[in-house]
């Protein structure tokens, strides 16, 4: 990939079809990997420019004012988006409208050309009312467009709203685009002149995706002998006490989930197979989900280790030697992440390094604050995707364990500062 690569990635699409729940999923996944990415959402250029509270009629194509304000609107996105690739050395930014009709996407597709910047259109295509109708609930009815409002009236407005750009809506037929389509949440792909690896990427993301309602755990491994000898690494057994934290877990899921199906996954380490030995689901183990290689430092404890000051210094690209980092981690976590959205249900029983590392994954976390999120021992973290993130319940478990946190250290303060 070339360094001055910049892709804009257009959605395209109806309202309430998964435009923005798939704009966020892009971004956080590109994001993780590294790469600069942003979301230009024009709703929100919209709201700015003209209030939040345009009723129907505000979107129907005959209304030639509300058509100019909406193309308004779309011009000041995409300024602030290229001013954003200039000046931020950006690499993908996504440009989330519906963008529903020929003449919008051409009007958009020159525009980034005179920039140089490649253009990747997303349409998303929705036949399910039963999601259609789930998608209006959870997402449109709660954003600033109907705050205050009665909630039926906001959906039939909503309803009206829809029915209008249904009126001047054109699927992507134009041959010289290149786009992906997503049919009725992935079951049907279509891709059209992908060109280059950064598009490859984001369509192989793309065609993992879906947007049905799920729920994931993420537990650490119980309190292990090691936890107790203060070493880190290594390949124990269970404490005592993790053993307790095992027999309680199957209690606490199945309140949550009741007859819904789950699978849990699991590192090949004993500590991660002998926590979910109760639980009465499929299970499955990941190398990839085995903690941080310590290398050298394996099995000893912190005090015993010279380089923990130099690691504090960049923990996040800080390699173990003969070891790994959070960097090289999160590389092989890639495939699991994958496999992941693919999935309904599922369990992770897992450890610290490697729960920070998919935690940040679906809160959009930066690098830096990765290596010091709070992923305690004998606590469940139930997370629920949606549209603009996920939502989060922790479930804390009343059986002691040591506290394995080491919090970021204080910045170190020049000469200039301490005299």
């Amino acid at each position: 990939m070339s360094s001055n690569t910049r892709v804009a990635c257009v959605m395209v699409g109806l309202p309430a079809r998964g435009k923005t729940y798939i704009a966020q999923k892009v971004c956080r996944y590109l994001q993780w990997l590294s790469i600069s990415t942003k979301v230009f959402n024009v709703g929100n250029y919209r709201r700015k420019l003209h209030g939040a509270h345009q009723m129907h009629s505000f979107f129907d194509p005959n209304n030639k004012t509300g058509e100019s304000a909406r193309k308004q609107a779309a011009t000041e996105a995409l300024n602030d988006m290229v001013k954003w690739f200039k000046e931020e050395n950006g690499t993908v930014a996504i440009f989330d409208a519906t963008n529903s009709t020929r003449s919008r996407r051409e009007f958009i597709l020159n525009y980034c050309r005179k920039e140089d910047i490649l253009v990747m259109f997303i349409e998303s295509i929705c036949q399910d009312e039963n999601l259609i109708l789930q998608n209006i609930v959870d997402v449109k009815l709660s954003s600033p467009d109907y705050k205050n409002i009665d909630p039926e009236k906001a959906a039939e407005d909503f309803r009206a709203r829809i029915a209008h750009y249904e009126q001047a809506y054109e699927p992507i037929t134009e041959s010289h685009l290149t786009f992906i389509k997503i049919i009725n949440v992935g079951s049907q792909v279509v891709i059209n002149m992908i060109q280059g690896y950064l598009q490859s990427r984001i369509v192989y993301y793309l065609m993992n995706l879906h947007i049905l309602p799920r729920s994931i755990f993420f537990s650490r491994h119980g309190e292990s002998m090691y936890h107790l000898m203060g070493k880190i690494g290594g390949d124990s057994d269970l404490s005592p006490r993790g053993k307790r934290y095992a027999l309680a877990l199957p209690k606490l899921i199945k309140e949550n989930l009741g007859d819904q199906p789950l699978t849990v996954w699991t590192s090949t380490m004993k500590r991660t197979i002998q926590t979910s030995e109760h639980l009465p689901y499929p299970k499955l183990q990941w190398k990839a989900l085995d903690e941080i290689d310590a290398g050298c430092c394996d099995g000893k404890t912190y005090e015993e280790i010279e380089e923990t000051s130099i690691r504090d210094q960049d923990k996040f690209n800080y390699r173990y030697r003969g070891g790994e980092s959070y960097r090289d981690a999160i590389n092989r976590l890639e495939p699991v992440i994958m496999e992941l959205e693919r999935q309904q249900n599922i369990m992770i029983v897992g450890h610290q390094a490697i729960l920070r590392c998919m935690y940040a994954y679906f809160h959009n976390l930066p690098h830096e604050d990765l290596p010091y999120i709070r992923i305690p021992l004998h606590t469940v973290i139930k997370l629920t995707p949606k549209a603009y993130g996920c939502e989060e319940e922790r479930y804390r478990f009343d059986i002691d364990a040591v506290d394995t946190y080491r919090p970021r250290p204080p910045p170190k303060q020049n000469a200039q500062q301490t005299a």
